[in-house]
């Protein structure tokens, strides 16, 4: 860790400072800047980006910036900036990815069910987009099935989770036998088995749909991305060359 190194540096910096724009703006720059179902009217391009420099509060922006500094830094020292900064964005733009095929996935499976029962589909486009839905959904294909479509629809993402999660499988790549440990697990673990075991956490929730206010399949597709960008740089021997 240590000195912080630039590239954290300035990723920081823009969370800080839009973390307190949205103490100003609140829900304003939530709507603007989050990640949006595309289907949602709230949805724009940008947001699969802005999204990454948003937090819900404060312990969120403090978990991932200090995860940030003590994991980031020392890749990037390796790295240099451009390959660190290369790595960081790929590992967001795969978790926005990822997150946002399983809701199309999730909120097709409602669609379907409902547009099967004979329910058009632009007349159920128009109620969502509303801010609304119907009950009697839930008496034709099943109130699991409806509730997931709905939060597919209306929840937003935030947060630099999906990059932090590549930035982790990355330091697990480079420094395996580092000993790192959980808050609620006060025992030293090898970032080799540390890092897997967070995974596997999210992806447990994940598939099982628990409902915990995280965006588990996001952290998943920082985490894939990352891991298949280090497998191949591993394997060309790309690892410790710097792009400066």
């Amino acid at each position: 860790m240590g000195r912080m190194t630039e590239a954290v540096k300035h990723i920081l910096i823009i969370n800080v400072i839009m973390f307190f724009a949205t103490q100003l703006y609140g829900d304003q720059m939530f709507q603007w800047m989050s990640l949006w179902f595309p289907k949602n009217p709230n949805f724009e391009w940008w947001q699969v980006v802005s999204h990454m420099f948003m937090h819900g509060n404060l312990m969120h922006i403090l978990f991932n910036m200090y995860a940030l500094w003590a994991f980031g830094t020392p890749l990037e020292r390796i790295w240099g900036k451009n390959k660190f900064l290369f790595f960081y964005f790929s590992a967001g733009l795969g978790s926005a990815a990822l997150h946002t095929g399983v809701n199309y996935f999730l909120f097709n499976e409602g669609m379907s069910a409902l547009e099967g029962a004979g329910i058009a589909r632009t007349q159920i486009l128009d109620i969502l987009a509303n801010g609304q839905y119907s009950p009697g959904w839930y008496d034709i294909v099943g109130k699991s099935t409806v509730d997931r479509m709905l939060t597919a629809f209306n929840t937003r993402a935030v947060g630099a989770s999906g990059a932090i999660y590549g930035i982790l499988v990355a330091f697990a790549f480079m420094y395996s036998e580092a000993k790192l440990m959980l808050i609620f697990l006060p025992v030293p673990i090898k970032a080799k088995y540390f890092v897997p075991i967070l995974i596997a956490v999210d992806l447990i929730f994940g598939i099982g749909n628990v409902n915990t206010g995280i965006a588990h399949f996001a952290h998943i597709g920082g985490a894939l991305i990352g891991f298949v960008m280090m497998w191949y740089w591993k394997k060309n021997q790309f690892n410790n060359k710097r792009w400066n």
